[in-house]
């Protein structure tokens, strides 16, 4: 038993040395970085998108290139809380006000709320809300965690194929090894169908991380309650707590996110305006945030 316990530290430590290794040998392939792009690609992010390839330097290095242009096109960190908060009045995807017990900020996500038609404002909203997700990590976290409430999902309310696929591509593509887990949380019978078309869209990893999760199911519950304090998880997650999304709280608390938000991304210039126009939620000053850049 000693001897395993030396070789396991043994182990961590070569995978500690290997991975530093590969981080450095992919900033260097990577070449001078400036602006954003010298923010975002941080040892961690480097790091994540090395996990997300197998540590193949090639192809690391091809999936954040093709990210960092992503991100210089669509802009997620520019993107504020009045262009998207339409698509959260219903409460169909917020950030919880509660951490898992591994310290995941939680997403909770409810497509039977779906309430408009347009997939790229959609999009847009799923991700400011990871952009923020990832803004309210604790210290030393990284990952995030979804919990989708299929309470009132139906064939007519459901998410378009095209929907699906493209929330896998951002995911996946754009915000590796960012996801811990998803539960999916009793879906329908009928729900069946569509995920055999969705599951396809998945890589090995991304599918791994999914859970089916039933009220009835004893495994399902030991499962959740290995994730989440019952007395913060809400009651239609088979929790405790009697929690209501209200869209004008949660209003306020992502205007104040904003302003930290362009603070760590050095865009103050367009805030103030960008406050000024906002519904009349009051935003409270905050300093600095020095948390990791969302990457």
């Amino acid at each position: 038993m000693f001897r395993w316990r030396r070789n396991s530290h043994h182990d961590q430590e070569n995978d500690l040395l290997h991975s530093e290794s590969k981080v450095k040998e992919l900033r260097a392939e990577l070449g001078s970085l400036s602006g954003r792009s010298s923010l975002y690609c941080t040892d961690a992010c480097l790091r994540r998108y090395l996990e997300a390839r197998n540590w193949n330097i090639e192809k690391s290095k091809k999936m954040l290139e093709e990210s960092l242009k992503w991100r210089s096109t669509y802009k997620p960190e520019d993107i504020r809380w009045h262009q998207v908060a339409v698509e959260s009045e219903t409460g169909k995807l917020y950030r919880a006000g509660f951490h898992d017990r591994h310290g995941s900020t939680v997403l909770i996500l409810r497509p039977g709320k779906q309430n408009t038609t347009s997939l790229d404002d959609q999009m847009r909203q799923l991700v400011y809300m990871i952009e923020n997700a990832i803004l309210n990590l604790p210290e030393g976290q990284e990952q995030m965690s979804w919990l989708i409430d299929f309470t009132g999902w139906t064939l007519s309310t459901s998410v378009p194929i095209k929907s699906a696929r493209e929330t896998v591509n951002i995911l996946q593509n754009h915000y590796p090894e960012r996801l811990a887990v998803a539960f999916l949380y009793n879906p329908p019978r009928i729900f069946e169908a569509f995920w055999k078309i969705v599951k396809y869209f998945l890589d090995a990893k991304t599918f791994q991380k999914v859970k089916f999760v039933y009220p009835k199911n004893n495994d399902s519950v030991e499962l959740m309650k290995s994730y989440f304090d019952e007395e913060n998880l809400p009651i239609e997650f088979g929790g405790k707590a009697e929690l209501e999304y209200n869209h004008e709280e949660f209003s306020k608390l992502m205007v104040q996110d904003d302003v930290k938000s362009a603070n760590l991304w050095g865009s103050d210039d367009k805030l103030q305006s960008i406050v000024n126009g906002n519904s009349g939620a009051e935003v409270v000053s905050e300093p600095v945030c020095h948390a990791s850049p969302a990457s």
